[in-house]
């Protein structure tokens, strides 16, 4: 058991040179995590084999010899980290406890703590001496930093001087926060990187540690690093006081007594802080406060990995005090992770439904963000050549949401020397039909066509699906089943099926065959809109289909126009027309449309499906938000523009309703600082009948 502490010491000290020295990590955070886990129970267990030169007793690393030490007059000091409830309901309860036998809390009193986002980017301490930036360093081991001011005085969002009256500045102000890159300006830094032919950034942490330790500041300026303000260290003021807020000495001056009263006198002072921090009340906000933001999480502009709850008031932050490495009145309550590494198996590449050739990575089975992953994509062959990834490699995998996981980068210092290079395939691994790519496209394509049972069961899946043609009960295994069998070649086929035959396919009764055709039987009569997109026309989605159906009202109209008339339509450009004129021009697809006439299909123009009654809804904007009781979000879309109205993305002045549900998020809020008539679903459904 020694013998694995040490390891743990050895192993962690030399993730941490990685990290915060050369700002290029070997593991994912999660591992890190874990790791450090295991040795804090470790050292828990057996108290005197604890020593200072634990990772425990530190923050970070040494600092790097290429910057001048920085010494901290406060310690920058981590924090304790929560993964589960149950570890942010302990905390909460250690420190209400600690709070009441010292007598600073009531017996039946819940504790107000300070809410905020954790930052995923690179910590930095600013000093100013009489309102000026004198001083800048990276957090270091915590006590001693690296000098990186030259660097930081070329971040827009910091200031060189303070705002304000001269004569509200501190002598001295020491504010901690975070230097971070947003999402935006890391994919366009990373094309500046691959048209320069250099290395890309795996991620905007690691472009933003990079950019701010460049030993030429012009580097730096060149990159589109930001700062938010968290935290501060020591504090002088006017009148000569210290206000060292961690000494733990509770006679002390602030300028403030609570945590988000000093942060907005920070914001006063022109720094960056969270907008979405909140003061809330016992560890059920702190929780509902958490959902929200993992909620919210991916429509940010910058990453985060957790939240962050403090003590807000500063008196019991010094009660509460310190433990080696952490602060006990606060403490991280981190998101499950999204990246992490694993191995790559090996390359496979799959065929989607306009013979898009897509490779997908089979890795060794990993945790991603609460989700077991095993298969991830690799977008295309020019990104398995830029990322220079090999099967065999130790991999870098990330999920965010529930977007599609991808292979980030490989790992090259643990790559082995048998990886082998993909080789991709000349002929479709379905069909055998050639794949081509055409000049001007990433893409590579199957030529199969329908003749490629892959591309038929995914335009099948596609035509079923709810935004089309909606047959409930036709899912992917009975398509599987029905095209492997060979009844069903194209989608006029699927208008022929009978109960008694489809109940003869494995798992499907005679009830759920019949329900299967009485839905396919409903699908005969679709508004146009919902045929056009049903027949997966290269580049036509959900509203270009309605634009067409709209535009030109019939079917036989809109397979008849050329090129120059489908330029007219708005949503429509070259590219698209281009491939609208020549999905009509193939005599198969002909063929298909000829055949779904035969079997009764008639689609609904517009005119036959327009709103004939003046209505409340008619040229009104909406926004959804949250969970709805009965309706999806697009039923509920489908409801309004049916009626006349418009469904946006985003709450503006310009928003008439806001449709709130469940859980409703930044939306709800929004609208209710600019006076948005607010409706539940019940109100919506009142509102469409009147």
């Amino acid at each position: 058991m020694k013998q694995r502490l040490e390891a743990l010491k050895k192993e962690l000290h030399y993730h941490n040179y990685r990290y915060y020295v050369l700002d290029d990590p070997l593991i994912a955070d999660a591992q890190y995590d874990a790791l450090l886990r295991e040795l804090q129970q470790l050292e828990a267990e057996h108290p005197e084999w604890v020593t200072a030169d634990s990772p425990t007793q530190r923050v970070g690393a040494t600092p790097s010899s290429a910057f001048s030490p920085v010494a901290h007059a406060v310690p920058m000091l981590s924090l304790g980290n929560a993964f589960a409830e149950d570890e942010l309901i302990a905390f909460d309860k250690r420190v209400t406890d600690s709070l009441k036998q010292q007598g600073l809390l009531k017996a039946t009193e819940s504790l107000s703590y300070n809410a905020e986002y954790k930052f995923d980017g690179l910590a930095v301490s600013l000093r100013y001496e009489k309102g000026v930036l004198v001083r800048a360093a990276t957090r270091g081991d915590g006590y001693t930093g690296e000098d990186i001011t030259a660097n930081v005085r070329t971040i827009k969002s910091i200031p060189l001087q303070l705002q304000g009256e001269p004569s509200t500045w501190p002598l001295v102000l020491e504010v901690r926060g975070e230097v971070l890159m947003h999402h935006a300006d890391f994919i366009v830094l990373n094309q500046q990187q691959h048209q320069r032919g250099e290395k890309p950034f795996a991620n905007p942490r690691n472009a933003a540690a990079g950019s701010l330790r460049q030993l030429d500041p012009k580097i730096t300026a060149q990159r589109p690093l930001r700062f938010y303000a968290y935290g501060w260290g020591a504090i002088e003021m006017p009148s000569g006081t210290q206000a060292d807020l961690f000494a733990g000495d509770t006679d002390q001056a602030e300028p403030f007594s609570t945590q988000s009263d000093m942060l907005d006198w920070l914001q006063q002072f022109g720094f960056p802080v969270d907008s979405h921090r909140a003061v809330l009340q016992g560890v059920q906000a702190l929780m509902d406060f958490y959902q929200r933001t993992m909620a919210e999480r991916e429509a940010l502009p910058y990453e985060i990995d957790g939240v962050v709850y403090k003590v807000n008031h500063l008196a019991w932050q010094r009660a509460l005090g310190f433990v080696a490495r952490a602060p006990r009145f606060a403490i991280a309550h981190k998101f499950p992770a999204q990246e992490t590494t694993t191995k790559l198996l090996a390359i496979e590449v799959q065929v989607g439904r306009t013979g898009a050739i897509t490779p997908v990575a089979r890795l060794e089975p990993v945790e991603v963000g609460g989700v077991t992953v095993t298969n991830a994509t690799l977008h295309n062959e020019d990104e398995i050549r830029r990322k220079d990834v090999r099967i065999g490699d130790t991999v870098i995998v990330r999920r965010a949401g529930d977007v599609i996981p991808e292979v980030v980068a490989p790992v090259l210092d643990l790559r082995p020397a048998h990886t082998q290079q993909f080789v991709f395939p000349t002929e479709c691994p379905v069909c055998g039909s050639a794949i081509e790519r055409p000049e001007d496209e990433a893409i590579a394509r199957c030529t199969g066509g329908l003749v490629c049972a892959a591309q038929r069961k995914q335009s099948l899946e596609h035509a079923a699906s709810r935004k089309a043609l909606d047959i409930e009960g036709l899912g992917t295994k009975l398509i599987e089943q029905l095209v492997d069998s060979g009844r069903v070649k194209n989608l006029a086929d699927l208008f022929t099926l009978q109960t008694l035959e489809l109940a003869a396919y494995p798992r499907m009764g005679a009830k759920s065959a019949a329900n299967v055709v009485q839905a396919i039987a409903a699908a005969k009569t679709p508004p146009l809109a919902r045929l056009i997109y049903a027949l997966g026309i290269r580049h036509v989605g959900e509203a270009t289909a309605k634009a067409l159906a709209e535009h030109f009202g019939t079917l036989s109209h809109l397979m008849q126009a050329t090129q120059e008339q489908l330029l007219q339509v708005n949503d429509v450009g070259p590219v698209v027309a281009a491939s609208i004129a020549h999905f009509f021009a193939e005599p198969h697809n002909i063929q298909v449309l000829e055949q779904l006439q035969q079997v009764g299909v008639q689609p609904q123009s517009p005119a036959q499906t327009a709103v004939t009654t003046a209505s409340a809804i008619a040229g009104k904007t909406f926004v959804l938000t949250g969970t709805l009781p009965n309706w999806t979000r697009d039923e509920a879309k489908a409801q309004i523009e049916a009626a006349g109205g418009k469904v946006t993305g985003s709450v503006s002045k310009k928003t008439d309703y806001v449709v709130a549900g469940a859980e409703a998020g930044s939306k709800l809020t929004r609208a209710e600082q600019l006076g948005i008539t607010i409706l539940d679903e019940a109100g919506l459904q009142q509102l469409l009948v009147s």
